[in-house]
């Protein structure tokens, strides 16, 4: 397994005003330093790296430079995190508008997943129509990620309609995108992170890893997460695919991903470090 890395430790989670006004140009976006974010990726010994579309579209008009970094740091650029609400029928074309660009330029520079998260919770409450609007939607996913040679893989996440186990069990027979777990996430919504990767083995093709406790999402080794397990089950999946730390936030970033590269070299030999 190979190991990357997250660029948004670096200024954190922060969105783009743009949806304010025009969810065709709503990104996600880590208001840091991608450049200093890469400088300390590379400088701790990961492999690659990962980052929101927003980060990624800041390169847009400044291709040679986006190119140059990759060079520069000997980082392989693995995966685009995008998302939408997927479920407003009326604004799903500018969302899927917005995807494609990102998975085009992404697919140009060399990426290898789009990831995407979402699934609005409505004011309301939740419409079990939701989720086959969802569903319908990340199969649209799907086909923009093969359409420019990207893995397409949906992630779990708090705040939408898939949080829990039981939510993730009723959309993931709905559509063919297959999942990113992210441990943390997976806990925090009352899974148990090792046997949602058991049960979706074959569904598997990218991993995100983040420790958890308290409410609180932490560096590795710093939460309760039961890392053996998961590595002993991805192991017996003969998972050789990319393996992703991420840290939303961490007052020192780059110490963030150092202590999370210790934990695993010390602990663990399935990766290429």
């Amino acid at each position: 397994m190979k190991l990357g890395y997250q660029t948004n430790t670096w200024g954190g989670v922060v969105g783009h005003p743009a949806g304010v006004t025009s969810v065709k140009d709503l990104y996600y976006l880590a208001n840091g330093s991608t450049e200093q974010a890469l400088t300390d990726i590379s400088a701790v010994g990961y492999k690659g790296f990962e980052l929101f579309d927003g980060n990624l579209m800041q390169y847009i008009d400044r291709k040679n430079r986006f190119q140059d970094l990759l060079t520069t740091y000997s980082l392989e650029f693995i995966a685009v995190y995008s998302g939408a609400n997927f479920i407003f029928a009326e604004i799903l074309e500018e969302e899927l508008w917005k995807i494609e660009k990102v998975a085009a330029f992404a697919s140009e520079m060399g990426a290898q997943h789009l990831v995407v998260g979402g699934g609005a919770i409505r004011a309301n409450g939740v419409l079990e129509t939701d989720y086959n609007a969802l569903a319908d939607g990340l199969n649209k996913v799907v086909a923009i990620a093969e359409k420019y040679g990207l893995i397409p893989s949906y992630h779990p996440h708090l705040g939408t309609i898939v949080q829990s186990p039981e939510q993730l069990d009723k959309l993931m027979p709905l559509t063919s995108i297959n999942l990113c777990p992210d441990t943390a996430h997976i806990e925090a919504g009352g899974g148990n992170p090792a046997e949602i990767i058991k049960k979706y083995a074959d569904r598997i093709k990218y991993v995100h890893l983040k420790d958890y406790e308290n409410g609180e999402f932490l560096p590795l080794g710093k939460g309760k997460q039961n890392y053996h397990e998961i590595m002993q089950v991805l192991k017996k999946a003969n998972y050789q695919g990319w393996v992703t730390v991420e840290l939303d936030s961490f007052e020192d970033p780059k110490e963030g991903a150092q202590i999370s590269k210790d934990y695993l070299k010390s602990n663990f030999e399935l990766f290429d470090l």
